[in-house]
């Protein structure tokens, strides 16, 4: 069983997925923060490699990649922050970035990299699916899941992407970019129900969850909640002494998600 089969498959059968982009104030700030989440509930960790222009991130988290990219933060020394996790942190871990990034380092040498240092996925949010087959050959290749995002927009596309996906389903669930939202309207439970008819693969929701009643209304509706601008945002708000207000906010949001019944 892979390490992500792995995340889904506590007592709960549902999964806390946190997200935090790497080199935001800076590495060793991320490094205490990932070890801070793995101990206070995280099933999955996303960890963001920063990119000049993630075109599917709100404010936060753009604003948040600035700051890592100020800092200095390079595709190398994410790559040695996962190393260096690697030596304590068992939960599964997975890369969330841009082709770019992927493509001017080489996509090969990317994707090998990223498995030889413990990276279990990849996340691309801005590759079609019918574009993914120059990255799904490489993944396949060197036993990394290629994660897909499935958005109210897929519609009849959300059967194809189901059959053909790996590791869990993103279920991205309101139009636009990440950030935090008050409510989320979209119609989850029919994206679900459509997605459990073409797989048996988990499936988490992202986009918009900030508190942990709504981590624990969409973890009723599929297997897992992903969380990123709260996370971030708490970043942005106390810098290199965020690690506790993280810490405080991943126990409530896991203990929501794993408290459904």
């Amino acid at each position: 069983m892979s390490r992500i089969a792995q995340a889904f498959g506590n007592a709960s059968g549902k999964a806390f997925i946190p997200f935090i982009t790497c080199g935001d104030p800076d590495l060793a700030t991320t490094a205490a923060a990932v070890r801070a989440m793995a101990g206070a509930g995280a099933d999955l960790i996303e960890l963001g490699i920063p990119f000049s222009d993630p075109t599917a991130e709100g404010p936060v988290i753009q604003e948040a990649s600035n700051r890592a990219l100020k800092a200095g933060t390079t595709t190398d020394k994410v790559f040695d922050l996962v190393r260096d996790l690697r030596r304590d942190v068992s939960v599964p871990m997975v890369f969330m970035t841009y082709a770019n990034v992927v493509f001017s380092y080489g996509a090969q040498r990317f994707i090998a990299t990223a498995a030889e240092v413990g990276i279990d996925g990849l996340i691309l949010p801005d590759i079609p699916f019918e574009e993914k087959e120059e990255f799904d050959g490489l993944c396949k290749l060197y036993g990394l899941d290629l994660i897909s995002l499935i958005a109210p927009t897929s519609d009849n596309r959300i059967a194809m992407i189901s059959r053909e996906a790996s590791g869990f389903l993103y279920v991205v669930s309101s139009l636009g970019v990440t950030g935090i939202r008050s409510e989320i309207t979209t119609d989850i439970g029919a994206m679900i129900a459509l997605i459990r008819q073409n797989t048996s693969l988990p499936c988490a929701v992202g986009f918009g969850i900030s508190t942990p009643e709504q981590a624990a209304a969409m973890a009723r509706l599929s297997d897992g909640a992903i969380v990123g601008s709260a996370i971030v945002k708490l970043l942005a708000q106390y810098g290199r002494a965020a690690v506790p207000e993280i810490t405080r906010l991943v126990q409530s949001m896991s203990a929501a998600v794993h408290g459904v019944k």
